[in-house]
Parts: C-alpha cells; sequence; structure tokens
C-alpha cells in the first residue's frame, strides 16, 4: 500500500509550490522577485512594482498606509482627499445636484449629470450611474433624504472632501484632474489608489508621495506615540512590496 501511494506521488511529478497552487503562476512569478522581508526604498519599490509582470491588463497601483490611530475614538478619524499630480487614470462620471445658475455652471464645466430634485428622485428609485457627487450647500437638506444610499457606497457630497461647494466648476475640475480621497478604516488602514502601473515609476512615486504628504498631514493632535506605521504598495495582481517610513513621513 505504501509502494502504491510512493508510485503515485512519483507519477504525480513535483508537488505545487504552495504560492503557485494558491495564486497562480504569474502571482509566483512575481513575488518571488520581492523579498516579504525588506523595507524598499521608494524609488527602488517603484521600479521593481513595475517590472513585475503580475497581470495581462493596465493594472491599478494601491497604496495601504498603517496608522497609529484608535479610529473608536471621535477626535481620531482620518479623512481627506487630495489631487494626484498625474492623475487616477481613471476616467470618472461625475454627476452634480444643483439648480440655476449652479446648474449652468455645472454644465458649462463638463459635469456628465446635472439635476435638483429630479436627480434626487431619480436617486431614491435606484439610479445610481455616477462615480462622483457633487452638491451645491442649498440642495443638502434634499439629498439627505438619500443618505442611506448614497452612504455605504462612499457617494455622499461632503464639504471637507470638496464635494460640497458653491464653486462646483472647480470641483468638477478637480475631479477630471485626479482627486482621490483617503479615509482611516476600522484598523487604522488607508487605501489609496495611486494610479496606474502604465504611468511608470516616476509618476507613480510623484502621485504616491502626494498622497503621502496629505495623510501626514491629517494626524490627528490627540493621537500619541508613532503615527505612520507602516507602508505597502502593490499592484492588481501583485505582490506587496514594503516601504520605507521614514522617507515617506518626509514628505508631510
Amino acid at each position: 500500500m505504501a509502494k502504491k501511494k510512493a508510485d503515485a506521488a512519483e507519477k504525480a511529478g513535483t508537488p505545487k509550490d504552495p504560492i503557485t497552487k494558491r495564486y497562480g503562476k504569474r502571482y509566483a512569478a512575481a513575488a518571488a522577485q520581492v523579498d516579504p522581508v525588506k523595507i524598499y526604498g521608494i524609488d527602488q519599490a517603484f521600479e521593481l512594482l513595475c517590472k513585475l509582470n503580475s497581470a495581462k491588463f493596465d493594472e491599478t497601483i494601491d497604496a495601504a498606509f498603517s496608522l497609529g490611530v484608535d479610529t473608536k475614538q471621535g477626535d481620531q478619524q482620518v479623512r481627506g482627499a487630495v489631487v494626484l499630480p498625474h492623475g487616477t487614470g481613471k476616467k470618472l462620471k461625475i454627476a452634480v445636484v444643483a439648480k440655476g445658475e449652479k446648474a449652468k455652471e455645472a454644465e458649462a464645466a463638463g459635469a456628465d449629470i446635472v439635476g435638483a430634485d429630479d436627480l434626487i428622485e431619480k436617486i431614491q428609485g435606484g439610479f445610481l450611474d455616477f462615480d462622483k457627487l457633487i452638491a451645491t450647500p442649498d440642495m443638502m437638506v434634499a439629498i439627505s433624504k438619500v443618505g442611506k444610499i448614497l452612504g455605504p457606497r462612499d457617494l455622499m457630497p461632503n464639504p471637507k472632501l470638496g464635494t460640497v461647494t458653491l464653486d462646483v466648476a472647480k470641483a468638477i475640475n478637480e475631479q477630471r484632474k485626479g482627486k482621490v480621497e483617503y479615509r482611516a478604516e476600522k484598523a487604522g488602514i488607508v487605501h489609496v489608489k495611486v494610479g496606474k502601473k502604465s504611468f511608470g515609476a516616476q509618476k507613480l512615486k510623484e502621485n504616491f508621495l502626494a498622497v503621502a504628504g496629505a495623510v501626514m498631514r491629517s494626524k490627528p493632535p490627540t493621537s500619541k506615540g508613532t503615527y505612520l506605521k507602516a507602508i505597502t504598495i502593490a499592484s492588481t495582481m501583485g505582490p506587496g512590496i514594503k516601504l520605507d517610513v521614514a522617507s515617506a513621513a518626509s514628505s508631510g
């Protein structure tokens, strides 16, 4: 019986590497080029990231910041927005809730969808065919009716993020240029998309530094101890690469 098992194992060949078995050959090949315990300098990390062949499509690059904050405390929330120097590589569909001259301003600025109470009614009926929603302050009472629909999808306009404003043209322009929002999750992790792999190492690095600077400036005054604990960057289908925290922290 033991011999039969040994013969069967021999015929089957060498067992697959655990990484290959779980993720596939492309991921395994990419992961083999990354030292999982090494802390990479920013330049080195982005150059390596762009060399990794982990997918057949133009992957999105994500940066994850581990912060020393207690998100259960109201005064330790980390949230904000920043315009990336080189955009996100994604074309957004922008909707604006406004009336009168502000509605005309939104149309002139290139908003994809413009409406007032009629648009809010459509949202109540399940219409969510847009990526960003901008609103003028006078429309926020009406928009609160659909807060339970917009909130869970991160579509609710927010003055702190520049999506509740009288300057709708500026808000639309910032979104077109590549404005990204960031927010610390329950575990204190901030995930932000910093561009596409096709951008190349230099542009991705510059986008990343813009985000890192914004995150550093968002440090709550009540946060104690180490604020920026760890940073990892990764492509959609690739392995994580750990970054030197000190270099990123200095960008703030």
